[in-house]
């Protein structure tokens, strides 16, 4: 759904580049969204690397700073709460994730468009954690991250429950990362 959004949003923008931001504020929650939710996704998106966690992520963002933000605050204002909010959300995720936070989002961050370039020594690095994971750990990370499947169509192909598949992910994250530093002597 979010990627619909920003889908939608992008079409209705006259170019990529930087916009000049007045200093009025919102109407509503929904124009808060409606004029952010391109830029939080792209930024999640470019974080994350897989649809289905950045949509997660964007919708986090959201909802976190639903209860704080006062509506009576700037354009300016209202971004940079939600950058500081984003910042949270993925050191959070990182933490979760791989044990350790990631938390640093350029300041020059334009809303700009979500392009997945191949790295040849990413990916090499990336198959060869792989390959020194059990079958099970290489499994769930290739069906949730390489094929972007969702955690239930990854249990139901693993024939797994989905509680099982999470647990099977989250262990299989925190081996990936003690392999990859271990791997980078």
């Amino acid at each position: 759904m979010v990627r619909r959004a920003a889908a939608s949003r992008a079409g209705t923008e006259t170019g990529r580049g930087l916009r000049l931001v007045s200093g009025e504020g919102y109407s509503g929650w929904e124009a808060v969204y409606r004029d952010n939710v391109g830029w939080v996704y792209a930024l999640m998106m470019g974080k994350v690397g897989n649809h289905a966690d950045a949509e997660d992520l964007t919708a986090e963002v959201f909802t976190t700073a639903l209860e704080p933000l006062r509506m009576s605050a700037t354009v300016p204002e209202v971004r940079a709460y939600l950058r500081a909010t984003a910042r949270t959300v993925l050191a959070r995720y990182w933490r979760t994730r791989m044990g350790r936070a990631i938390t640093t989002i350029d300041d020059d961050f334009v809303d700009q468009p979500v392009e997945t370039a191949s790295d040849g020594v990413a990916e090499g690095k990336v198959r060869a954690v792989l390959a020194r994971l059990p079958d099970n750990y290489r499994r769930i990370l290739e069906l949730r991250f390489l094929q972007g499947l969702s955690v239930r169509d990854a249990a139901r192909e693993l024939g797994v429950t989905v509680a099982n598949a999470k647990v099977l992910q989250h262990r299989a994250l925190q081996q990936a990362a003690r392999e990859s530093a271990g791997g980078a002597r």
